[in-house]
């Protein structure tokens, strides 16, 4: 069982990927966060093995979230999506560990079911 965490504080789009997720993976289990703040708690107690970040959060950004993520759950899979598709942004959450990093513009449920299915998510 895949537990997925989307960390999206646009309830919109955050509901669009989970809704996109679970017509694709029904035995997923999804949860969401929209606040920077309350992230590493909800990692903490859900212990997703794929997350969808966002940068721009109320609280902590998603860049330092991805980091603070990587070090206490090295194998945890983080996928960044954001607006701002910067150099500097993607730069950074590579080097502190997402797996990929996708502007939301060119996000589709095709693109987001080409994601997953190739992660080592056993």
């Amino acid at each position: 069982m895949i537990k997925t965490l989307i960390v999206e504080d646009n309830a919109t789009f955050c509901q669009t990927v989970k809704d996109g997720l679970q017509r694709r993976f029904p035995t997923m289990v999804i949860e969401d966060v929209g606040d920077g703040n309350e992230v590493l708690k909800k990692v903490d107690v859900f212990r997703p093995h794929l997350i969808f970040m966002d940068i721009r959060l109320p609280g902590k950004n998603g860049l330092q979230l991805t980091r603070e993520i990587k070090t206490s759950y090295p194998d945890t899979i983080i996928i960044v999506m954001t607006s701002y598709n910067l150099p500097e942004y993607r730069d950074a959450a590579l080097k502190y560990g997402a797996h990929r990093f996708i502007p939301k513009d060119a996000l589709s449920l095709e693109e987001i079911e080409s994601l997953v299915k190739p992660l080592p998510l056993d």
